[in-house]
């Protein structure tokens, strides 16, 4: 018969709580973790964003966009606008670093070129890697000339054929020969920086107009939220259109990227403006607010000073959460031929010579933006994600 152990009384079990000796009078337990106690907001959020290991990958793979877009014309190895008409729809060429020779081999970067043959039913031209063809690549090649930052004129490239005139084509041609990946370099360029900017004009009038309701109340609550329901209840594809078609055919690219920036930051500042308002309402409650009120601070003072830092991080998350749907909107704006036409270069121009069927069925690397796109956007909701989880005052 197995021995019942006696319950052991309530001293016996507060003793019995942990096996290491507590700390002598006047110094700290070991058993209480200090380093975590003391971190300011910042801090915790990102040591739990740290913790977000696909969201960590995905800042990763965001800064790698960001420095292309920066430096656009230094990943460039061909200029994006310069036509090739004997090189059209040419196909991707693989990128090799082993040179194997009769002598042996070595680490030098080169492409196969590319032999002509045309289709006997069709009377088409058609390239083809030839294998016997070798051209070897240089980094830091000096070729076209463009300016570093639209300031610094320069031709440093940071690869590029030997000899200028060989075809570089790593993700092939279009059809009139330019460089797919140049090409797609660019369109970097600009389809991040319209996310970016028009996210920022949506976050400023979504702080403004969400935190002026939240924080007066009254009439102008009530008008605010009346104004965010109809602008959300519009659908929004045909109001694009409707916006897009009334910009008049005569501007030029820029003015046309800034109204396009403008109109997707005036229909995309009502979610931010949500959020921000029912942080304002649920902070106008808070003790700190209010004392700050009686201590005769101006209504501009607590807003900036202890109502806005006090949920800064979740505007950063919901700001990290709208940058993609920017980017998805003027790139189905421009794929629709209402937003950015040539020769400005952005991922919905590119996709737009990839509407013909045949043409896709000729050239499928023409489709190689919508793979950028898709990227980019699962790398900024990962962030979002993260920045999210990180910024759960309630999370472990």
């Amino acid at each position: 018969m197995t021995p019942v152990t006696p319950a052991k009384s309530p001293e016996d079990r507060i003793g019995a709580v942990s096996d290491t000796p507590e700390a002598p009078v006047g110094e700290i337990d070991p058993r209480i973790d200090t380093n975590h106690g003391t971190e300011s907001q910042w801090q915790l959020i990102r040591r739990r964003f740290s913790k977000h290991r696909l969201a960590v990958i995905s800042l990763w793979v965001l800064g790698l966009f960001v420095f292309v877009a920066v430096f656009a014309g230094f990943v460039a190895p061909n200029d994006p606008g310069d036509v090739k008409a004997r090189y059209t729809y040419a196909p991707p060429q693989a990128l090799h670093f082993i040179d194997r020779t009769e002598d042996g081999w070595s680490i030098r970067p080169y492409v196969y070129g590319y032999s002509v043959e045309i289709e006997p039913e069709a009377l088409r031209r058609t390239f083809v890697i030839d294998e016997e063809k070798k051209i070897y690549l240089s980094f830091f090649k000096r070729s076209w000339e463009y300016k570093l930052f639209g300031l610094i004129p320069t031709d440093i490239h940071l690869l590029g054929p030997e000899r200028n005139r060989d075809p570089f084509y790593l993700f092939g041609a279009d059809r009139l020969g330019r460089d797919m990946f140049s090409r797609l370099v660019y369109g970097t360029q600009i389809s991040l920086s319209v996310g970016l900017v028009g996210v920022i004009m949506s976050l400023v009038l979504g702080v403004i107009i969400g935190g002026a309701a939240g924080y007066f109340g009254g009439w102008f609550d009530a008008v605010t939220q009346r104004a965010i329901e109809f602008l959300r209840s519009l659908p929004t594809i045909p109001l694009w259109m409707g916006l897009a078609a009334a910009m008049p055919s005569d501007w030029s690219p820029l003015q046309t990227y800034f109204a396009i920036t403008l109109i997707l930051s005036f229909l995309g500042w009502t979610e931010l403006a949500r959020v921000v308002r029912g942080r304002f309402l649920a902070l106008n409650g808070e003790d700190y607010v209010a004392a700050a009120r009686y201590d005769g601070c101006s209504h501009l003072r607590v807003i900036l000073r202890h109502m806005v830092p006090a949920f800064t991080s979740h505007i950063i998350t919901a700001a990290s959460l709208a940058v993609p749907a920017m980017i998805l909107a003027e790139t189905a704006l421009s794929f629709l031929g209402l937003g950015l036409q040539a020769p400005v270069i952005s991922w919905g121009v590119l996709l737009q010579e990839a509407q013909n069927i045949r043409t896709l069925a000729t050239a499928p690397w023409l489709l190689l933006p919508g793979a950028a796109i898709v990227i980019a956007v699962l790398a900024m909701n990962f962030i979002g994600d993260g920045l999210r989880d990180a910024a759960d005052p309630y999370a472990k």
